[in-house]
């Protein structure tokens, strides 16, 4: 099933770790643990800086309109997602693509064909193509899988991007930046590797 659903309102907040390590998004987030409004929330690692993080949060649209944004922060429109119902994931993975000036719809198609071949093939927890309503140059993949299923089924290879990056590669101002999925502390302790309310 590949369809959008407009009751949510997606956020994708980038940051970096502060000079003394602290965390700046450390108290937002504790918020966002607490508030019933919060559908499903995610952060995630820089595999590149372990400094940089992303947070992605989804919020009803009836409780939160015209959430205020900070900088680095992104109202995302999705373009195509697909849920399996129940989730059943142990990995997540977010990987934010910045086009050239002129080029990011070509981007965004590009992302959406891939995850339709992808769904198709490999029948993922979840997959997500967004592009952000502030600056539609920035989009993102959000991924979700099993990852006993995959290797199971000789399929490890369902989300690697190796394909895709020689077409995507001239439409880019940089390599995409891919980041892990990193559960807040008191997450961990309490549900597992990945949270129910991640994606």
């Amino acid at each position: 099933m590949l369809r959008s659903r407009s009751g949510w309102v997606r956020v994708l907040q980038l940051y970096a770790l502060d000079e003394d390590a602290a965390d700046p998004m450390g108290r937002h987030i504790e918020d966002l643990l607490l508030d019933a409004r919060v559908h499903a929330r995610s952060r995630f690692r820089s595999l590149a800086d372990p400094r940089r993080f992303a947070h992605y949060a989804v919020h009803n649209s009836e409780d939160a309109p015209g959430l205020p944004l900070v900088s680095g922060e992104h109202t995302l429109i999705a373009v195509r997602e697909f849920r399996r119902v129940p989730l059943d994931a142990s990995s997540l993975a977010l990987t934010v693509f910045t086009a050239r000036p002129g080029r990011a719809a070509t981007v965004v198609a590009a992302l959406a064909h891939f995850l339709e071949r992808a769904v198709g093939l490999y029948q993922p927890g979840y997959v997500l193509v967004a592009h952000s309503r502030e600056d539609p140059r920035t989009s993102l993949l959000l991924t979700a899988v099993r990852d006993a299923a995959l290797l199971g089924a000789a399929a490890s290879a369902a989300f690697t991007l190796d394909g895709l990056l020689p077409e995507l590669a001239p439409l880019l101002l940089g390599p995409p930046e891919s980041y892990d999925y990193c559960p807040e502390s008191e997450a961990v302790s309490t549900v597992g590797a990945v949270s129910p309310y991640a994606v």
